[in-house]
């Protein structure tokens, strides 16, 4: 099972998040990690404890990484994927788990990343990215490469201030299911699609 170094609430401290998200300020979606309660409805909503392989985008400091393992089943794997390599490094040293794989990478290389480690669709794709900030067609390349790496079925949940995935996201997955959990600084959209059980793969066009 998963050893965590430090203790709880250390790993979550806001300098190592701050730092990142001025080195990266588009690639970090806020400067605070995501509160306890962000991170209960991420987990429930994207059915963590029933998944065999989850792929996260964007796990930071790893809060949200490790409500994840927290609820993963024991034969299940865990993929964080993390652009910056402060934040990579960072997971490495205090994230000890057998179920878990770090990452350094882009999120739009998703379906070579799961071949590198002989792994197959995904469950669950899960992203703190703001698509908000960065430009459409890496929006919508991030989006095409999560529909190919989910299986039929498959959840993707989104974290996000403001709504430009739900709209990148319409022609993939169809309309989002949308709540918004004010227990988080700032308050933050949580959007859940289903990937539907056609297994022909979608394919998502940067026109406007």
């Amino acid at each position: 099972m998963i050893t965590l170094f430090p203790r709880r609430g250390e790993d979550k401290q806001p300098i190592p998040f701050l730092r990142g998200f001025l080195r990266h300020p588009k690639q970090v979606g806020s400067i605070i990690p995501s509160s306890r309660f962000l991170e209960r409805r991420i987990v429930r909503n994207a059915g963590i404890d029933t998944a065999k392989l989850v792929v996260e985008l964007g796990p930071g400091t790893g809060g949200t990484t490790r409500a994840l393992l927290g609820a993963l089943r024991d034969d299940a794997r865990l993929v964080a994927i993390e652009i910056d390599s402060n934040f990579a490094n960072w997971l490495r040293l205090r994230l000890h788990d057998p179920r878990l794989i770090v990452h350094e990478g882009s999120a739009e290389d998703l379906h070579r990343i799961l071949a590198k480690y002989g792994l197959g669709t995904a469950d669950v794709v899960l992203s703190g990215i703001p698509f908000s900030t960065m430009p459409r067609a890496t929006g919508i390349a991030i989006l095409n490469a999560v529909e190919h790496a989910l299986c039929p079925g498959g959840r993707f949940v989104a974290y996000q201030m403001r709504d430009r995935v739900e709209t990148l996201g319409r022609q993939l997955f169809g309309k989002a299911r949308v709540q918004i959990e004010i227990r988080n600084i700032p308050p933050m959209r949580v959007f859940t699609w289903q990937k539907s059980g056609d297994t022909q793969p979608t394919q998502a066009t940067t026109k406007k």
